[in-house]
């Protein structure tokens, strides 16, 4: 493990984004571009950030975590699957192709494990030796850190958003059911028109957290009914793993406030059998937690 500075890189659907980062998670500079179409030009790109954010920084960096959008091989850095939103991303050899374009060591691990290690080290569950991260974004992303190391499984561990048993609703992935057709942003947004929310027609989940506060009934239903969601996931969680911390982040998670009640609930009606309480922390590293968590990893090779 070094204690050099590490470059962790945030691969998303809109945006790329790398940060130099220290031993002690601070970010010493950052770059972002829009995220091109396909593999190879996304790793150019991140590539191309490396190298800025590193400039900016003044320093060399060791090596470079990314934290990809996706499921991804834990062994090989090849991602597996990935949504149809990432044209020609999945097969992207991204360990040994961003290391190609570096000259550093690479290691990839999903977006959302990395926002977990984010948390888990400088964040919202510090010090915790158990947690599992959810991220409710366009998606619902989840992850796992067991005995103070994440867990990745065959590379998709922790993945609740795919959980099923919460309706009958088509979910991204084709299937139905699953926790993603009630706890994401775009399900809020879905579902605001189905009950009738005033105006609907295009109206973000953003827009929907303000109706929310304002006092529209339909907005604040939505936003319940997706708290209340999330918290029968970690319930079959706390049942599996016996994990009694949990951390929310992502941008619905803003409305933490909204969503809070309604999740706490669901955990006071069925509480797990061990009868350890479980604690659910909303995310204190806003953007910065999955580059922070990449570097943190790239910190280990």
């Amino acid at each position: 493990m070094t204690d050099a500075p590490t470059a962790g890189v945030d691969i998303g659907g809109t945006k790329i984004r790398a940060a130099v980062v220290t031993s002690g998670g601070e970010v010493l500079a950052s770059a972002t571009a829009p995220t091109p179409s396909g593999g190879q030009a996304m790793l150019d790109v991140a590539a191309g950030l490396v190298r800025r954010a590193t400039a900016a920084a003044g320093v060399r960096v060791a090596a470079v975590g990314v934290g990809a959008a996706g499921v991804v091989d834990p062994g090989t850095g090849e991602v597996l699957a990935a949504s149809d939103t990432f044209a020609g991303w999945v097969g992207t050899d991204v360990r040994t192709g961003l290391g190609a374009r570096t000259g550093l060591p690479v290691v990839v691990a999903n977006d959302v494990d990395s926002f977990l290690v984010g948390e888990a080290t400088w964040g919202a569950v510090r010090g915790v030796g158990s947690a599992a991260g959810v991220a409710l974004g366009t998606g619902v992303g989840g992850a796992l850190w067991l005995d103070g190391a994440l867990y990745r499984g065959a590379g998709a561990a922790g993945e609740i958003g795919h959980m099923p048993g919460f309706g009958d609703a088509r979910c991204t992935c084709g299937q139905r059911g699953h926790l993603e057709t009630l706890a994401s942003g775009r399900s809020v947004e879905r579902r605001y028109a189905e009950l009738g929310g005033a105006d609907a027609g295009g109206v973000t989940a953003a827009e929907i957290e303000s109706r929310a506060r304002a006092g529209d009934e339909v907005a604040v239903r939505v936003l319940a009914d997706a708290g209340h969601a999330v918290g029968s996931a970690v319930l079959v969680l706390a049942a599996l793993l016996d994990v009694g911390h949990v951390v929310v982040g992502g941008g619905l998670a803003r409305a933490w406030d909204l969503l809070e009640p309604a999740l706490l609930a669901r955990l006071r009606d069925e509480p797990p059998v061990s009868g350890h309480v479980i604690e659910v922390r909303p995310a204190v590293l806003g953007g910065d937690a999955t580059v922070v968590g990449a570097a943190a990893l790239a910190r280990r090779l």
